[in-house]
């Protein structure tokens, strides 16, 4: 199940580049972890956690937040964004590695069920019930949010980041789960802290 919904405007409250983790149990239940960032380029080999590798779509200074919540073998991510292009639809998905220099550090999709075949393409494998998709459409202030909800956990140390890709998600063999190239990452340690 996926929620994309546009906002028209969103606080990002305290969000500094590398954030400690804020860990608290729900009334609903589920344990939350929250992630905060501000993104900015690679510089002099240092890679920020939330990083940019197009600027033109993820500016230096926009802003991420990341929830990540889990119970009974149920997993709940939502994203906002604040400062990204105007009107732009971006894909977003989470990935194996953190991010790194280059774009393709962060490695591919995690999926609960693992297509042998990478980069996977097959809708069998590559769709946001078996992976994390969380596309959005940002507002005329640059400001998005997305959320999913998934029936499975993360295996431990096995969802690193979160990637902003250049154009929605793709869903037909042979291109199901493409999004074009990554323009910002931020790295996350899904799951690890509510263990």
């Amino acid at each position: 199940m996926r929620v994309a919904v546009q906002a028209a405007s969103l606080a990002l409250v305290g969000a500094v580049a590398a954030s400690v983790p804020a860990a608290a149990q729900g009334a609903d239940g589920f344990s939350r972890t929250s992630h905060k960032g501000t993104f900015g380029p690679v510089k002099g080999g240092h890679v920020p956690r939330a990083v940019t590798y197009d600027e033109r779509l993820v500016p230096k200074g926009a802003r991420i937040k990341v929830v990540d919540e889990g119970a009974d073998g149920a997993t709940r991510i939502s994203l906002r964004v604040a400062g990204v292009a105007r009107g732009h639809h971006f894909g977003a998905h989470v990935h194996t590695k953190p991010c790194g220099p280059k774009p393709d550090d962060s490695g591919p999709h995690y999926q609960n069920v693992r297509d042998p075949h990478q980069p996977s393409t097959d809708p069998k494998y590559a769709n946001p019930r078996n992976e994390v998709w969380l596309d959005f459409t940002s507002g005329l202030l640059g400001h998005g949010e997305s959320s999913a909800v998934q029936r499975w956990k993360f295996r431990a140390g096995q969802a690193r980041s979160l990637v902003l890709h250049e154009h929605g998600t793709e869903t037909g063999p042979g291109h199901a789960g493409q999004a074009g190239d990554r323009v910002a990452c931020f790295s996350v340690p899904f799951g690890e802290s509510r263990r």
